[in-house]
């Protein structure tokens, strides 16, 4: 969808050290979720809106034979290579999260650091529907998205806004609110939130 087409440039016109999301390591909150014990680390795992590959690689490490989807080119390149100097195997695609490719219950897990924020209203549900297609019965979605504390902007989310958003498909099992610095340095609030089918 060319309303997403940005991401290329973005990706095309600025070095991975100058993009505030890309940290070089694991978001520490994915981190816990699995040294927490909350989701188990086996079976098939998607990192989608994957990025620069860096959370894919470490589901990779974790256990997981991991799948990343990105809609940038640049980006899913740049991800490979990061797998390859990793050491390990992961399936990185060029597509579209709106338009998943992937067949029904596919995934044990399905990691969303920054995607679902994204997503234009029009086409959240759509977003929603395919990410409950594709997981398993008994299958996690983790996602991460704006809070409300960043200020009043299309794309920040109330925990109310989130429960109404995703509860008709998947049963919300955790909301949590965290802060980041991000690359930039910039503070920036989020929504740490955990999903079963």
């Amino acid at each position: 969808m060319q309303k997403y087409g940005e991401w290329e440039n973005v990706y095309r016109q600025n070095p991975p050290g100058q993009l505030p999301w890309e940290l070089g390591r694991p978001r520490p909150v994915l981190v816990r979720l699995f040294e927490r014990g909350e989701v188990a680390a086996k079976g098939k795992a998607l990192d989608v809106c994957c990025g620069l590959g860096t959370n894919a690689v470490f589901l990779a490490k974790s256990g997981f034979d991991t799948t990343g989807l990105d809609i940038s080119r640049t980006a899913v390149a740049a991800a490979k290579t990061k797998a390859r100097q990793a050491g390990v195997k992961i399936r990185f695609l060029v597509g579209n999260a709106v338009e998943l490719p992937f067949a029904d219950g596919e995934f044990d897990f399905v990691l969303d650091m920054g995607c679902f924020h994204h997503i234009v209203p029009e086409d959240r549900e759509k977003f929603v529907k395919g990410i409950s297609r594709v997981l398993k019965k008994g299958g996690h979605y983790f996602m991460i998205c704006f809070g409300g504390k960043n200020g009043r902007y299309w794309n920040a989310f109330s925990e109310k806004d989130l429960e109404r958003i995703f509860s008709p498909h998947l049963d919300v099992l955790r909301i949590s609110p965290y802060s980041s610095a991000e690359g930039d340095g910039v503070r920036r609030f989020f929504y740490a939130t955990l999903m079963k089918k």
